[in-house]
Formats: structure tokens, sequence, C-alpha cells
């Protein structure tokens, strides 16, 4: 008997040390496991995160301990917070949104202010009186002067016919014939000033200066002092910068907001502040070569010739929305990489987050597709001061987890 109890004692003395540690070792395991665990980010940057103290290493600034045990995803502020934080709230209201659609374009000449000047008789080119593209001319400005044989020829043969219509008064014929030959003189641009110095002096003058018919900029010249032209012959180019096209591209999807006779606002680049209007005039029918763009063409007033020709402009359309929508300003809709989210006043100093789907805005408002109804309190200023803290208070996105409209 007391063997026996002699081996139990033994027995018990050697396990007891195993059930004492298995007990310690799961109590360490229980109190790990309820632990929290201590994570520290910069007040300033909150995407920095790390499970100890530190500093931030973009602005130095210590870091400091955030919460991340918390499940409710709402924000509550004390009245002081949201008076500093300057937070203001409005209903959401349905209403008519009105937005602008940005178009591509250029500044193109008007081919109706261009003017290509051409020799009207044949000849050579003696003297030109503008030798170099860029400058400007005035209308009745002297441009070149030619040596036509052939207009030589035409002269002497007019003063033939005035000899006999002179010597033949009655004889109708010879009238008839000298009124053809003046015709002849007239077709070559010679005016009845010309025509009657020449019966004046009876010599032939094979050189004649050509005024310009317009004035405008000389933008091209085809021929040099020497060179021999055929009638109708190219000489120059003249092009008037005081109006000047716009040329803009829209895709065939985006032709049917747009119509002759409508008004845009067009701005030039370099000059965004001083925006233009230009009258829609045509809408290509037809594809552009190699693109799937349409083209539109308007006129737009180019005082003091400020702009030039292949100049970049941007042409804007206006859109309406299609009934009433709605919107929200612009600051209050944060976008990220998960979307765009507001942030909603539940009930006074208690802010919730919530996903958004956007459609049309301008520069001020932003139409909301999904994600909130006529009636809500939503945020609209301080809305980055609230995901900022909310950050900062909870140590992740107030979107995360939520699924993408």
């Amino acid at each position: 008997m007391e063997r026996k109890s002699f081996l139990k004692a033994v027995a018990f003395a050697s396990i007891a040390p195993a059930i004492m540690l298995a007990a310690c070792t799961e109590a360490g395991t229980k109190e790990a496991a309820g632990k929290k665990t201590q994570t520290y980010t910069c007040p300033m940057h909150p995407q920095i995160v790390q499970d100890k103290p530190g500093t931030c290493p973009i602005c130095g600034m210590d870091l400091v301990p955030v919460d991340k045990s918390g499940k409710d995803a709402s924000l509550t502020l004390g009245e002081s917070q949201v008076q500093l934080a300057n937070i203001t709230t409005m209903a959401v209201g349905a209403g008519g949104l009105s937005s602008f659609k940005n178009l591509s374009g250029r500044l193109a000449t008007d081919p109706e202010k261009t003017a290509i000047i051409s020799s009207r008789v044949p000849g050579r080119i003696e003297v030109l009186f503008v030798k170099e593209t860029g400058v400007k001319v005035s209308k009745g400005q002297p441009l070149y002067k030619i040596y036509s044989e052939q207009l030589a020829a035409l002269q002497q043969e007019y003063l033939l016919t005035v000899a006999q219509a002179r010597q033949f008064p009655d004889d109708a014929r010879f009238r008839q014939i000298e009124t053809a030959a003046k015709q002849k003189l007239v077709l070559y641009d010679q005016s009845g000033a010309e025509i009657d110095r020449l019966v004046q002096s009876g010599k032939v003058n094979p050189y004649v200066t050509y005024p310009a018919p317009t004035g405008g900029i000389v933008s091209e010249l085809t021929v040099t002092e020497g060179q021999y032209v055929p009638e109708g012959g190219p000489v120059m180019r003249l092009e008037g910068y005081d109006q000047l096209w716009v040329e803009a591209d829209v895709y065939p999807a985006e032709a049917a907001a747009i119509r002759v006779g409508q008004s845009v606002q067009v701005m030039v680049a370099g000059w965004e502040n001083e925006p233009g209007d230009m009258t829609v005039r045509f809408i290509n029918p037809s594809l552009q070569s190699g693109s799937q763009l349409l083209q539109v063409r308007g006129t737009i007033p180019n005082p003091g010739s400020r702009w030039q020709p292949g100049m970049q402009a941007t042409i804007r359309l206006p859109l309406k929305s299609k009934g009433n929508v709605l919107s929200l300003p612009v600051d209050a809709v944060i976008r990220d990489g998960k979307g765009a989210h507001v942030w909603i006043e539940k009930e006074r100093g208690k802010f919730v987050p919530q996903m958004v789907k956007t459609g049309m805005e301008d520069a001020d408002a932003v139409e909301i597709t999904a994600g909130l109804n006529a009636g809500d309190k939503v945020v609209v200023t301080g809305a980055y001061l609230l995901y900022s803290e909310f950050i900062l208070k909870k140590g992740s996105d107030p979107m995360a987890g939520m699924a993408g409209m």
C-alpha cells in the first residue's frame, strides 16, 4: 500500500512540469492572439504605414499610432472639428446640367481671303517689285513688270485698225475691226487710260506693270526676274489673315451634337484667356482620308492678324443633359484608383463614404449617375479633409472592401 502511494507520487512529480509547461504555452498563445497589433502612420502622408515607431521617409515627421481594429466605416467629428475643417453639406437635387466637350482643332487660311496672282499675258518677268514672302501689299500696289512680244503685236494691230477707221469713218466694217482689236487689249488687262495713251503716242509699249488686285500677305512666290511665264501662269499668292478658318476633328458619333449655324467658343493656344466665337459653317459628310474623323469648319475674326494659320486651337462644344440629373460641385467628389466617392452626413457630425458613378461634367459641377438619391446630404467642402482624417484614425482607405460601380 505504501509502495503504491510512493509510485503515484513519483509519477505525478515527473509529469507535473510538462502539464505546467503546456498550460503556460496555451496561456501565452491566448495572450498573443488577444493582443492587438499596433501600427504607425505619418499625419502628413497616411500612405506610410509600419508596425513600429519611427519617422516618415518623406517629410521626417514622427509616426503616430493608429487603430485598425475599428469595423465602423463612419467618421464622427465634434462640432468644433466640423467648423474648424469648414465642412459644409448640401442636399442633392435634380436639375439640368450644361457642359462642354473640347475638340482639337487648328487655324487655317480662309480661301475667300486668298488670291492667286497669275500672268495675264505670256512674256518675261522684267521686274518683281515684291521679292520675298511675308511682305504685306496693298490693293493697287505694283507687283511685277512684264515684257510681252504678243502684247506688242496686239498693240500694233490696234493702231492699224484705228488708222483704218479714221481713214474710212463711214465704213462700219472698219469700226467693228477696231472694236475687236481694242477688246483684245482689254482682255490682256490693258486699262482705258493705257489704250488712250497708246493711240496718242502711236508707239507700242511691250512692257506692262500689273498692280495688286487685292491686299494681303505674300505667302508664295513662283517666279523670279528674267523668267518667262505663259499666259495664266502663277506669279504669286496673296493671303488675308484678318479672318481665318477653324478646322476641328470630331468622331461621327459626336457629330449629332453639332449643327450648321451653331455658335461655339474657340480658344487658341497662348490666348486661352481671350476666347473667340465661331459659327459652324460646314460639316464634312465624309471621313477624312486615313482616319475615322469628320471635319467641322467655321470662320473666326482675327483682328490685327495676331493669329497665324497652323496654330492649334480648342473648340468648346456646348452640351446639355437630357432632362434633370443629380449633380454636385466638382470638389465634392474624390477620385482615386478604386473609382469616385463622396461623403454623406447621416446625422449631425457623423459622415460615411459612398461610392458613386459620374457622368458629364464641366469646370464647376459633375453629374452623378448612380450611388446617390435626391435629398442625400453630401459634403461639398472639406471632403478631402474627411478622407485624410479617416485614413489617419482608421489606418485604411475608406473605400477598401467596397465594390466599384
